[in-house]
């Protein structure tokens, strides 16, 4: 059973820096892309970035490009989001997913089948 497990979040400041984490098990994960995406209070869940397990390619949405980084450590199967220079805008769950699927189908939510339980992010002026 695959299974995702965010932590990492929490209360900071604007202009401050959080790292989440993503330790997934239960499948392998060559050639899976994980990706994060985030939902605020009554929105929807919006794409923020994804990494591939195979080669490490990476791409970000362009509210967060240049502030946000995607790494990876396949030693641990565990994905880190550091998030840099948070704004208050930045305030939302953060959920990682898995998918074997490629393509623009992965910047949304339909793209991926397995998801975390989601972290609290929250971003004070």
């Amino acid at each position: 059973q695959v299974q995702l497990v965010e932590s990492g979040g929490g209360l900071v400041q604007a202009g401050g820096s959080l790292r989440l984490s993503c330790a997934a098990s239960g499948r392998t994960f060559s050639g899976t892309t994980m990706g994060w995406f985030r939902q605020a209070p009554g929105k929807g869940r919006v794409f923020v970035a994804f990494i591939s397990w195979d080669g490490g390619s990476t791409r970000y949405a362009d509210s967060v490009k240049g502030r946000f980084t995607l790494s990876g450590d396949s030693a641990k199967n565990t994905v880190y989001l550091q998030m840099n220079n948070l704004k208050p805008e930045d305030t939302a769950i953060y959920y990682c997913a898995t998918t074997t699927w490629t393509g623009p189908y992965i910047l949304t939510p339909n793209g991926y089948d397995y998801w975390g339980q989601g972290t609290q992010v929250t971003v004070s002026s």
